[in-house]
């Protein structure tokens, strides 16, 4: 059985779900979001990012961890804060030492709904379905998709 944490970072709010997949199905953990203060200091927003997300690894204890590929908007600045978001993502999953697995929207997209330019709407009610989990918030759902995503491009048994 391999646990798997699926981020989708934002400076706004960062989702996060939790699977177990055991080579064969696929099984809620869970999920949520951390949402950041628009009117707090980046780095104390940043801040607050790193903690939270570092406490959801320690309870949950993930043995792998994914995450979207950053990509360019429009907005350069929105980009930078993703970045930054997605930043702190990959050095508290270093820090708490869970391997990190990145791939790109489309790859996501396509192994969860099986169109790689699916809406988000497509994206939340195929991870519903998927794990049998109802799940609220739109950033949980795409956690969960990239934690799906990564289940079905990894081999747990090695072979």
């Amino acid at each position: 059985m391999t646990r798997i944490i699926g981020i989708d970072p934002g400076l706004h709010v960062t989702g996060w779900g939790v699977i177990d997949y055991d080579g064969l199905r696929l099984s809620h953990v869970a999920h949520g979001s951390i949402v950041s203060d628009s009117s707090t200091e980046l780095s104390a927003r940043l801040g607050g990012i790193y903690r939270k997300l570092h406490d959801v690894l320690e309870k949950t204890s993930p043995d792998e961890a994914s995450i979207e590929n950053i990509f360019v908007n429009g907005n350069p600045f929105s980009s930078l804060k993703l970045g930054m978001a997605r930043g702190v993502a990959i050095c508290v999953t270093n820090m708490m030492g869970v391997k990190l697995f990145e791939y790109a929207p489309n790859a996501i997209k396509k192994t969860v709904v099986g169109v790689g330019h699916a809406f988000k709407d497509q994206v939340t009610t195929m991870v519903q379905t998927l794990l049998n989990c109802n799940v609220v918030k739109q950033d949980a759902a795409d956690a969960l998709a990239v934690a799906i995503c990564h289940a079905h491009h990894s081999n747990p048994y090695g072979t």
